[in-house]
Parts: structure tokens; C-alpha cells; sequence
């Protein structure tokens, strides 16, 4: 169990060394670029916190079903949908919590109306239905179709990383002119 923690850190510390090196590189000739980069760094961790939430729920679930707590991903039984769902939901979740708090610290540099309770209410809202659209993919791919639950829940995140940005970036963390505009007066 230790030895999965000093991998998934060592994954980690390597993606966030990587990441940092081509934003430094990128973000004066492009920083929209940047902003992208930034945007899936927060991301990739936030997704590793989703993907360990998910293991440990569908542990928690049937321990019987997999040897070793790494058999959750790999070469482990088959859970129920109803633990696939659950495990997908909390594991959104914990993703979304970090990856809101991150966005706003390092994602962004416009912040729009981010910090604001209705920010958080239009990023939950916009949260729900990128979680509405995971829940749905896993049930449809992993309980209808019968494709491998992880292979499903890569393919709905990637699915709904492109939905989080695009949304996020338009309806949440958009320039605010007017405010810009005041800013510049003064």
C-alpha cells in the first residue's frame, strides 16, 4: 500500500516538473497557451485525486473483489454498477473541490465573478452537469455497453476536462470589461 503512494507521488512530482518547465517557457509569447497548460495541470491532479477516490470507494465497496488494494485498477473483479456509480460520483467530487480552489489560485488570471458565491454557484451548477454527463457515461459504458470501467471513466473525463474548460472559461472566469475598464480610469 506504501509503495502506491511513493509511485502516485513520484507520478505526480514528475507531471507537475514537466508542466511547470513548458509554462515557463510558453506564458509571455503565448499566454493563452499558459493558461491551457495551467488548466491541465490542475486537472491531471485533480483527476488522480478523482481515480484514487473511485479506487478506494470501489474497495471499500468489496474488498473481497480485488487481492490487493492496486488490483482496483488493474487485474481486479468486476464491481457493481451501483459502486461504479457511487465511486465515480465521490471521486468527481473530490476532483471538483481541488480543482475549484486551484482554478481560482493558479488557473486563471482573469478571475471574472470566480470568488463570489454566485461564481460558486455557476461553477457547481456547470460542475453538475459535467458530473451528470460522467455518471451517465459510466452507467451507459460500463453497465450497458460492458467496457471496462476504467477504460470508461478515462474516456468521460477527457470528455468532460474539454466541457470544464470550455464552460469555466467562458461563463465563470470571462473578462469583466466593465470593471477592467474602471480599473484603468483610476
Amino acid at each position: 500500500f506504501f509503495s502506491g503512494f511513493s509511485l502516485l507521488f513520484l507520478v505526480v512530482s514528475t507531471y507537475n516538473d514537466i508542466m511547470k518547465k513548458l509554462i515557463q517557457k510558453f506564458s509571455n509569447q503565448y499566454p493563452h497557451l499558459a493558461e491551457i497548460m495551467r488548466f491541465l495541470i490542475v486537472g491531471g491532479l485533480a483527476t488522480i485525486i478523482d481515480f484514487l477516490a473511485m479506487g478506494i470507494t470501489l474497495y471499500c465497496f468489496n474488498p473481497d473483489l480485488y487481492p490487493h488494494f492496486y488490483n482496483v485498477w488493474i487485474n481486479g473483479g468486476n464491481p457493481s454498477t451501483l459502486a461504479t456509480i457511487i465511486g465515480s460520483a465521490i471521486g468527481f467530487i473530490a476532483g471538483l473541490i481541488f480543482n475549484y480552489i486551484f482554478s481560482i489560485i493558479f488557473v486563471f488570471q482573469e478571475k471574472g465573478n470566480s470568488q463570489t458565491t454566485k461564481g460558486f454557484i455557476i461553477f457547481s451548477l456547470l460542475s453538475l452537469g459535467g458530473l451528470i454527463i460522467h455518471i451517465l457515461g459510466m452507467y451507459l459504458g460500463y453497465n450497458i455497453l460492458g467496457i471496462n470501467e476504467w477504460i470508461v471513466k478515462i474516456f468521460f473525463t477527457l470528455v468532460v476536462l474539454v466541457y470544464n474548460y470550455i464552460t469555466r472559461k467562458v461563463v465563470i472566469f470571462k473578462s469583466n470589461t466593465k470593471t477592467r475598464q474602471k480599473e484603468q480610469s483610476l
